[in-house]
């Protein structure tokens, strides 16, 4: 059996292609060193992944290695921060080299592809397989988007289509449990996006950078549970317009309008962007939004507070009411 440290020489060191310049000390020592540009603020966030929990063992492990580090990114473009560096920590219940070379590729497709180094982490045994990542980036100082900055009258906008990363999950359920095959171009289509989600890190740091947002946060738990957050740190509510809601073709074929809408309020897994603006920001939004080809729809506004209803529901401007929970992991 391979040592641990031959396995991270082999699968985690040798594949990099990207060396930063602010790297000082990588993989090979007890730390890494690190330099932070001047005038800039490090901006740090942390995810684990387990088995059982967070995703099926029957996950190809280059599709688990991809959505790893793209879940992490998506925190970053939350922020509207640059990202630079991961670190990760990895649990194995057995040293599968075949594992670990399809892990580490799809890890650094996409960490090549943005410029992010592996600055170093750790790999150990356990029961269960998981994975933990630390991602690091730079915002400029007093820009970053966060949220407790939503203000009253603000309109509320998110990237891509929602719902499709829930539909997914439902669909993996039942390829895991051998109820049915993916044959089918939407469910291949869900399920991709369940898998393979797109971080908005260049629509995230257009928003900071140029004063278009000062809230946001990405969307991993659905629209109504993580807009919750929003509304419950900047204590305000929202008005959401059922109508306005994005929605893929592959989801609306396959669901229907009605379930496709409830798919996109509970959802989890889209790991879009849910920001908020001024409505005299919307030409400069649509402006970025255009030139890095990304769709986004405007879905509410930002209201007074009101406990009794957080969220209120509008279809068609009438108001409506509607249970909505937030998605919980499976197990």
């Amino acid at each position: 059996m391979p040592s641990e440290f031959n396995l991270i020489r082999q699968f985690f060191e040798r594949p990099q292609s990207v060396r930063r310049d602010d790297v000082v000390l990588s993989i090979g020592d007890d730390c890494a060193m690190l330099t932070v540009p001047a005038g800039k603020t490090l901006v740090v966030t942390t995810d684990t992944m387990v088995e059982n929990s967070h995703f099926y063992p029957n996950i190809a492990p280059y599709d688990l290695g991809y959505k790893a580090v793209a879940t992490n990114l998506s925190d970053l473009a939350a922020m509207g921060a640059e990202p630079a560096w991961i670190s990760l920590a990895l649990t194995l219940p057995r040293a599968d080299e075949t594992w670990l070379s399809e892990f580490s590729r799809g890890m650094f497709e996409l960490l090549n592809a943005r410029q992010i180094q592996l600055i170093g982490g750790d790999t150990t045994y356990g029961a269960a397989l998981s994975v933990t990542i630390t991602a690091h980036g730079f915002v400029e100082k007093s820009t970053a988007l966060c949220r407790h900055q939503a203000r009253e009258g603000d309109e509320i906008y998110v990237s891509g289509t929602l719902g499709d990363g829930l539909a997914g999950f439902h669909l993996l359920s039942d390829l895991f449990h051998e109820r049915k095959s993916a044959g089918d171009f939407c469910e291949e289509f869900l399920i991709r996006r369940n898998l393979h989600p797109t971080p908005r890190i260049q629509l995230g740091q257009a928003l900071a950078r140029y004063r278009i947002s000062r809230c946001a946060l990405d969307l991993s738990d659905g629209l109504v549970g993580d807009l919750g957050h929003i509304l419950e740190r900047s204590r305000l509510s929202a008005i959401l317009d059922l109508d306005a809601l994005p929605c893929s073709d592959a989801l609306i074929r396959l669901y229907g309008r009605e379930q496709a809408e409830r798919l996109a309020l509970q959802g989890g897994e889209d790991y879009e962007l849910c920001f908020t603006l001024s409505p005299d920001k919307k030409p400069l939004l649509e402006q970025y939004a255009q030139e890095f080809d990304v769709p986004v729809t405007r879905i509410g506004r930002i209201v007074a507070a009101n406990e009794e209803k957080p969220i209120r529901f509008r279809r068609q401007g009438k108001d409506i009411e509607l249970q909505i929970s937030s998605f919980e992991h499976f197990f």
